[in-house]
């Protein structure tokens, strides 16, 4: 059995990390072009630019704010006219699987430069391509990881607390669907089986969340850097992108593309929805009633998403649920990898019972005050 494991080719991190940036973009040339978010645009460009104008030139274009395929058209036509050395993607997460999709494109190396820490795409040689109405579209499978993923976590600490809740809730899947894809023998990303290394990097993902998470939580709420801040940081950019990538998906994330079919979850963060799928998975793999409890006391602790009403799903009926059933079922999709069969009711229960579940607890804990 061949088993396959890929990696960024550099991985660096730390306060103020993104000094070092222009010095780290020269190992790929003279000439770069950056792809930002708009709030890096508007907000963050000062904190970068020097860094790297004080080494290389680099041209900067405004991200248009969906990783739709319009979109990386547009941008990969804009690379062929300057003729850069390198891209650069500097924001969140779509901003990230942007310019990871024009490296492919054209063929250059990419530098990804997350601004938040609140999914796991920086390291992973994927993006997550979706319809310009912000609906799943598909996986676009990259030739290789990025280059280099530089991350200053004073930039992740002055950023929004639920946004690295977010990369918690992507983080947290991690393990589960590692360990489903270990049993089933289920292909990773790569097309090949996990190894033991991403597995255990899986498993010390979760291990971090648990130990560390609110800790992290309380350093973000106060803009300060702490050993405890690094380490989530750490896990959801880095462990969780070694670990979901070589180690393989299964439900978290299949449902997460399901509830992209309901508009009215499309303003909750992926972390949010995958959480959510985490703990559908729970009940869909019947899970010990200890790890079901230890799983949503973690959710709760941190902030993520316990019953579809924090994924604004209060009146959801059951027809849109089944919708999410069916999609999260697709033919290509991950949960498929789960070892035992699965079909979309099986789904649709899971959900209605996680939903249930929260509401039972959160009752229980308001009742004793």
């Amino acid at each position: 059995m061949i088993r396959t494991t890929i990696f960024p080719g550099r991985y660096v991190q730390g306060k103020d990390a993104r000094k070092r940036l222009g010095k780290e973009l020269e190992r790929y040339g003279e000439k770069g072009f950056a792809i930002c978010d708009t709030f890096v645009t508007e907000n963050l460009l000062p904190d970068f630019e020097p860094y790297m104008r004080d080494v290389i030139q680099v041209s900067i274009e405004k991200f248009g704010g969906e990783c739709s395929d319009d979109e990386i058209r547009r941008l990969v036509d804009l690379v062929k006219k300057t003729d850069p050395d390198f891209i650069v993607g500097l924001g969140g997460g779509k901003t990230i699987d942007t310019a990871k999709a024009v490296a492919h494109e054209t063929n250059l190396p990419v530098a990804v430069v997350p601004t938040i820490a609140a999914t796991d795409a920086p390291c992973s040689a994927l993006s997550v391509i979706y319809t310009e109405k912000g609906e799943f579209s598909r996986f676009l499978f990259l030739r290789k990881n990025p280059d280099l993923v530089l991350v200053d976590t004073q930039i992740v600490a002055d950023a929004p607390v639920e946004l690295l809740v977010s990369g918690m809730g992507d983080a947290l899947a991690t393990w589960f669907e590692a360990e489903s894809c270990m049993n089933s023998y289920a292909a990773n990303m790569s097309g090949d089986l996990g190894s033991l290394t991403a597995h255990s990097l899986a498993e010390l993902c979760y291990d971090i969340l648990l130990r560390y998470g609110i800790s992290a939580r309380t350093a973000c709420e106060n803009g300060v850097v702490t050993p405890a801040l690094e380490r989530i940081v750490e896990a959801n950019t880095l462990l969780s992108g070694l670990g979901f990538e070589s180690g393989g998906l299964a439900t978290a994330h299949a449902i997460h593309n399901g509830l992209t079919v309901l508009p009215q979850a499309h303003h909750r963060y992926h972390g949010e929805k995958v959480a959510f799928g985490t703990l559908a998975s729970l009940f869909l793999t019947d899970k010990p009633g200890e790890i079901i409890d230890e799983v949503f006391s973690f959710c709760e602790s941190v902030g993520l998403p316990t019953t579809l009403a924090d994924l604004g799903l209060a009146e959801v009926s059951d027809d849109e649920l089944m919708k999410v059933a069916d999609a999260s079922c697709a033919e290509e999709e991950t949960i498929h990898n789960e070892p035992v069969p699965i079909t979309p009711y099986m789904v649709f229960a899971a959900l209605k019972a996680a939903d249930a579940e929260g509401r039972r607890r959160r009752e229980y804990s308001q009742e004793r005050g």
